[in-house]
């Protein structure tokens, strides 16, 4: 990683004479986020090996901010799009919250960890009893974390097809309540 972040005056890829040119900060970005190869995670902890997890944390959101300039629809964990957006104080603020949403649910049957989610995030678990609900195959209940709203986590009920609207819960007190109201859902 270079210790200067660049300054790019075009925001989309440009094509010169045949060849596909992408803004060098959108590289820099896709290497920041790049989770090296290794045994697979079981919690979010374990997941957290790319340059923005270890990096000092003004330099990971330096280049953040220039980077999405660039593309304002950047692949980003929920928790550094709330800190640069000043909702959350720290990225280890992001960290506890995800820490202690993996201890309550790995202390209940039937919840795996799914350590690939969209790029540059954590991952997101699944409450695999749910998919017994379906008569076909789908989508298990589903917990990711979010930077949509104040309690970080949102649920997705078990589905086949267009998933339904995520659930919002008012943070892991909230989780912990209604936990096994949220297990039980069907489609």
């Amino acid at each position: 990683m270079n210790a200067e972040i660049p300054r790019q005056s075009s925001s989309s890829p440009q094509s010169r004479g045949g060849v596909h040119v992408e803004p060098l900060i959108g590289l820099e970005w896709s290497d920041a986020i790049e989770q090296p190869a290794g045994r697979p995670a079981t919690a979010p902890a374990d997941a957290r090996l790319s340059w923005l997890h270890r990096a000092p944390e003004a330099r990971v959101l330096a280049l953040y901010r220039a980077a999405s300039l660039a593309n304002p629809a950047l692949p980003s964990p929920w928790w550094l799009r709330a800190v640069a957006a000043g909702a959350l104080r720290s990225r280890r603020e992001g960290f506890a919250v995800e820490d202690r949403v993996a201890k309550l649910l790995a202390a209940r049957p039937g919840w795996v960890f799914v350590p690939w989610g969209i790029d540059g995030d954590t991952g997101y678990w699944e409450f695999m009893p749910s998919e017994r609900a379906l008569g076909v195959p789908g989508v298990p209940t589903t917990l990711a974390h979010t930077d949509r709203h104040g309690g970080w986590i949102d649920v997705v009920a078990v589905h086949a097809g267009t998933p339904p609207p995520p659930i919002a819960v008012a943070g892991l007190g909230d989780l912990r309540a209604n936990l096994a109201r949220l297990e039980s859902i069907r489609p």
